[in-house]
């Protein structure tokens, strides 16, 4: 059985960690979900369209991604269309969205797997999830977290980089944070613990200047102790 206990023997549990985020990303100003999440709601979780957005939001801020798929859906709303879409359409169709030249033949490319490899059903599985092209652990754990609600951590940068702040882990890598994570949060969690982590990253817990003065993690974040703290009484 995994331990909640998640900062030693008398800091907060798992659970206390996620319910402090989930108040303070409800008290924020920015009440926007993220991309993924609108994407879910928007598409009853279409998990085509979920994988797809998945794919387009590699370095892209989430309003791009949101407009990207909302303007490539209007047009290419199943595998079966976008296998057969030509580049150049979908390349002006995805334009917001970082490195779109690439982007365009890579969603191309996976839709064709998806028609081809597994008779236009996205798999809900890990193993057969990456073995579509540009799916790393991320994409694929996304897609099993939006699209199909099964238990899994995608780890972005911003879970990446809270993780470590708060000490929950010490790692190096987003694929040695997602194996860390597993170990340590209990399952039942899982499916809310990406969502809950980028919008906190995204309002309080950003990469630079992060909130550390409103943030009521402060008291037990690593981040804080070790960083913050020596700089104020420096």
């Amino acid at each position: 059985m995994v331990s909640e206990r998640a900062m030693g023997d008398t800091g907060p549990s798992i659970g206390q960690i996620l319910k402090k985020i989930s108040r303070m990303v409800s008290a924020s100003t920015d009440k926007r979900a993220t991309a993924l999440a609108e994407l879910k709601q928007a598409e009853a979780g279409d998990p085509f369209k979920i994988l797809i957005g998945t794919v387009l939001s590699h370095r892209t801020r989430d309003e791009s991604t949101s407009k990207a798929t909302e303007r490539l859906f209007e047009v290419y709303d199943t595998p079966q269309k976008l296998a057969k879409a030509d580049v150049r359409k979908v390349r002006e169709l995805i334009r917001s969205v970082g490195f779109y030249n690439m982007k365009s033949r890579n969603v191309i490319r996976v839709a064709t797997q998806v028609v081809e490899e597994f008779g236009g059903r996205v798999p809900d599985d890990l193993e057969s999830l990456l073995t579509l092209h540009a799916v790393g652990r991320k994409t694929a754990n996304c897609v099993l977290v939006y699209a199909f609600n099964k238990p899994a951590i995608p780890v972005d940068t911003h879970v990446h980089r809270i993780a470590n702040r708060l000490g929950l882990v010490e790692t190096k890598t987003p694929e040695q944070t997602e194996e860390e994570l597993t170990k340590k949060v209990p399952k039942r969690y899982w499916l809310e613990l990406n969502e809950l982590f980028v919008r906190f990253g995204q309002t309080t817990c950003k990469p630079i200047g992060p909130k550390c003065g409103i943030c009521t993690l402060s008291a037990d974040c690593k981040y804080y102790r070790e960083v913050v703290e020596p700089r104020a009484s420096g």
